[in-house]
């Protein structure tokens, strides 16, 4: 059969080339994201997208799809990297505290802060408050140096050099070891640094919640994080590049000031994606209004004393969300608000899950404490630097309490073993009165000695009527907010973590090796124990190392 040179021959379907893998880099990260998601909505390949977009028609389509359309996966695609530099140990476990969260902060296991510094916050005109303010953090911080140095010679006459082992590597491995202890006496107003890595769609909320806290520092932070993703950023090429421009300018001046204006343009991350980032008023609302109806509803009750490690066994739904709601805002464990909202009628408890709700938004998603139904959930009351450390797990629903000095201090045995747990145990007492008159408080005696095993537990929840609701944080001021900073990483905070089983058992197994710090082993331990304690079954599936076998500081 033969065809006539008029008849259209049938479409040809193009070769097969096979799958096509390549990294990309150079792309600004929002022109990025324009890229990837025309993925969606053109043929165009990844590199044909790429070389026919530039930053207006990536700030045209994000306009469009991203806040009129409310496409918001697609600022998931641009990825920005951001350094953080000198901000309180209290801000930064603020800052990162994003469950989709990637990056690294300065460890107090392994830097010695003596130089870092500590933030100073705004006391107006009361100078008393910050003379008082200054004296304590100077205090701390000559402790912390006079423990570091004390721990060191002490693990030092405790831990003889092996004959193989170099002496540099010697005193580093054991001044890790000192700072493990002396850790304990820095204050939240220490300085820190970190680095993150987080996509558009993770800064987007985690400037709105910072713009949202009740520290100023925080706020402040919100807005810099803000203003550092619109404003150009640090380019780490360009003093080679301006080398290179200057170079070619002594050949051809015209072909400089082209180069010039490629290699030395200003690039901003995410000029776009962060710009409508606000203060969330459905989370500072809801704050206000769950911190009001946890004071109403505990009527100033006494801290009932808690473990350390608490498994919580299964709620109705009704119950777990109304009693997570209250917990974020009060210091009372678990157990003690749960009692209070069983206590409720079904009605009462509604208008607790109510105020949750009331104040969202059409864009705002639900918070964090509707994260419900796992079924594992431990209420952990632990030391500030471990907490720290634990806070890191964040495929772990974690539900916070303030910083206080309600529930005492732990203290490492060492202190004991050489013999400076007095002169410890005064520190943080001295740092506790200085909370309490920042804070503008009236309290009692400082809480009496208890130690406790491997890390003792100094000071008890206080059990006298009326204690409970000294540090409520209904309505923060500005003075309970600034009082937080004179801490030290010794005092205790209450964080309820939630989780599945498989989080668990990485957990356990992961913080329990000998390489960790002895805080976080023992809270590992604890709740190792205490599944395994309700589910013998599974006590076979958990590769745990027990905490209480000696371990060998010089292989840490």
């Amino acid at each position: 059969m033969s065809t006539s040179p008029d008849t259209p021959k049938p479409e040809q379907p193009e070769p097969e080339t096979g799958t096509q893998v390549f990294a990309i880099h150079g792309a600004d990260p929002e022109v990025q994201a324009y890229a990837m998601a025309k993925y969606s909505r053109s043929a165009l390949s990844m590199k044909e997208s790429l070389s026919e977009l530039n930053a207006q028609k990536a700030e045209k389509f994000l306009n469009t799809f991203y806040f009129q359309y409310g496409h918001r996966s697609i600022a998931d695609l641009a990825h920005i990297a951001m350094a953080i530099e000198s901000l309180s140990l209290l801000a930064a476990t603020i800052v990162v505290d994003e469950q989709r969260w990637d990056g690294q902060e300065r460890s107090t296991r392994y830097q010695n802060f003596k130089k870092s510094g500590y933030f100073t916050p705004d006391f107006a005109s009361d100078a008393e408050a910050a003379q008082l303010y200054r004296d304590t953090i100077q205090f701390l911080f000559a402790e912390y140096e006079n423990f570091s140095e004390g721990m060191f010679r002490y693990l030092e006459a405790q831990t003889p050099k092996p004959a193989d082992m170099k002496q540099d590597a010697y005193e580093r491995t054991l001044r890790a070891r000192a700072f493990d202890l002396s850790r304990y006496l820095l204050p939240l107003a220490t300085n820190t640094s970190l680095g993150q890595i987080v996509n558009a769609r993770t800064l987007e909320t985690q400037v709105s919640r910072l713009l949202s806290h009740t520290h100023k520092e925080v706020r402040e932070l919100g807005q810099k994080l803000k203003d550092a993703a619109r404003e150009p950023s640090y380019n780490v090429n360009h003093k080679a590049m301006r080398e290179l421009i200057a170079d070619i300018r002594e050949q051809n001046p015209e072909l400089a000031a082209k180069a010039e204006e490629q290699l030395l343009r200003e690039v901003r991350v995410s000029p776009t994606l962060v710009k409508y980032a606000e203060p969330n008023q459905y989370e500072i609302e809801t704050r206000k209004q769950l911190q009001q109806a946890a004071t109403e509803i505990m009527k100033d009750a006494p801290i009932d004393p808690a473990q350390e490690v608490d498994l919580l066994e299964p709620d109705p739904l009704e119950i777990e969300l109304a009693t997570t709601l209250l917990y974020q805002g009060s210091h009372y464990s678990y157990r003690q608000l749960r009692k209070a909202v069983e206590s409720l009628t079904a009605d009462q408890r509604n208008e607790i899950v109510d105020l949750g709700m009331a104040n969202r938004g059409p864009h705002d998603e639900l918070s964090r404490a509707f994260s419900a139904g796992q079924p594992f959930r431990f209420d952990i009351l632990m030391d500030i630097g471990g907490y720290r450390d634990m806070h890191r797990h964040r495929r772990c629903v974690q539900i916070h309490q303030p910083y206080t000095a309600l529930h005492g201090f732990a203290m490492p045995e060492e202190m004991a073993a050489a013999e400076v747990d007095d002169r410890y145990q005064q520190t943080m007492q001295r740092a506790a009165q200085a909370y309490n008159a920042l804070a503008k408080k009236k309290v009692g005696a400082p809480p009496s000695s208890a130690g406790q095993g491997r890390l003792g537990s100094v000071g008890a929840p206080p059990s006298s009527a009326g204690q409970g609701g000294l540090d409520s944080i209904n309505a923060l001021t500005e003075s309970e907010a600034n009082a937080q900073y004179v801490l030290p990483l010794a005092y205790r905070k209450r964080t309820l973590f939630k989780m599945d089983f498989a989080e668990v058992v990485y957990i356990s197994e992961i913080r329990t090796t000998p390489q960790g710090h002895f805080s976080y082993r023992n809270v590992a331990w604890q709740m190792y124990n205490e599944v395994a304690g309700k589910h013998p079954s599974l006590r076979q599936y958990f590769r745990v190392t027990d905490v209480s076998e000696p371990v060998d500081l010089l292989k840490r």
